[in-house]
């Protein structure tokens, strides 16, 4: 006689909202015991940090597990994930590095290649500095113009680290891309002519965005997550996959919940997962501060 199995049952969110009619759903919990409750193929876009594993004091969770282990609960998140997500959804996934351990964001791309399809490799710039020379005379600069915000590393060995990767994956590798959602004028009018499809004069960004962090009074105050990333950062990605093919976002790691704010903002469906409750109470908390609701 086979064992009978037991039944999924759907978890109830410890908080929704309805905002620029959208709903926001909040669950409180670990991903691994949520995710498997939602409905399959639920949502077209899921943005998300996990965790990097490089020692960071979050409140609730011990960031410096075994390598192995690490790599091991990152894979069965991600098939949990999938599970979620359309067969043409995208996945961005943004991952930090530290100096002294590099290969941190590959080991966990390279889990991810289990699962799905490495689609596009993105490199989210914190800070940058241009050369006045390199800008060209168009630019205008006369002295090279440093923008962005970086934590200065204090090596003879290493370099300040101004950047970090967002991996968007699919399921297939074949996910239909607005690629000119967040496209850039050509700097010289001459080049329009010689690409096809550039009528309205601009060209596809690239793989390099530049998004600096707003500038805060005070860490503990405006920024009390130990991980997080400007609110800019899930909309480009949003506007990269197309706003009319979004059904519904996923983040299984909400933290301070800056992709439900950009979903707030652009009235799009949101479920968020996160294990601290603290996080989840600040997440509402901006969204009614940010929306006025």
């Amino acid at each position: 006689m086979a064992l009978a199995l037991p039944k999924r049952t759907t978890p109830e969110p410890i908080e929704e909202l309805r905002v620029n009619g959208a709903t926001l759903r909040f669950y409180l919990g670990d991903c691994l015991s949520v995710l498997p409750g939602l409905p399959r193929h639920a949502a077209s876009v899921a943005i998300t940090s996990p965790p990097y594993n490089l020692g960071i004091k979050y409140r609730s969770y011990a960031d410096d597990l075994p390598r192995g282990q690490y790599l091991a609960w990152t894979e069965a998140w991600m098939r949990s994930l999938k599970r979620v997500l359309t067969p043409d959804a995208s996945f961005f996934l943004n991952v930090g590095s530290k100096p002294t351990d590099p290969w941190i964001a590959m080991d966990v791309a390279f889990v991810g290649r289990k699962q799905f399809a490495l689609q596009n490799t993105l490199h989210w710039v914190k800070s940058i500095a241009i050369d006045a020379e390199a800008a060209g005379k168009s630019a205008g600069l006369e002295k090279t113009l440093a923008v962005g915000h970086y934590k200065p590393i204090n090596s003879e060995r290493f370099v300040n680290d101004c950047h970090e990767y967002v991996f968007h994956f699919s399921p297939e590798g074949r996910t239909p891309l607005d690629r000119r959602a967040l496209g850039v004028p050509y700097q010289d009018a001459s080049n329009i002519a010689r690409w096809q499809g550039s009528s309205n004069g601009t060209r596809c960004r690239g793989n390099a965005w530049f998004i600096p962090y707003d500038t805060i009074q005070k860490r503990d105050r405006d920024r009390p997550h130990p991980a997080t990333f400007p609110a800019k950062l899930p909309e480009f990605c949003l506007r990269l996959h197309g706003l009319e093919r979004v059904t519904q976002v996923i983040d299984p790691f909400n933290g301070l919940g800056t992709t439900a704010v950009a979903c707030a903002q652009l009235g799009i469906d949101y479920v968020g997962i996160e294990l601290d409750e603290t996080y989840l109470a600040e997440t509402v908390k901006r969204i009614k501060d940010v929306t006025g609701s």
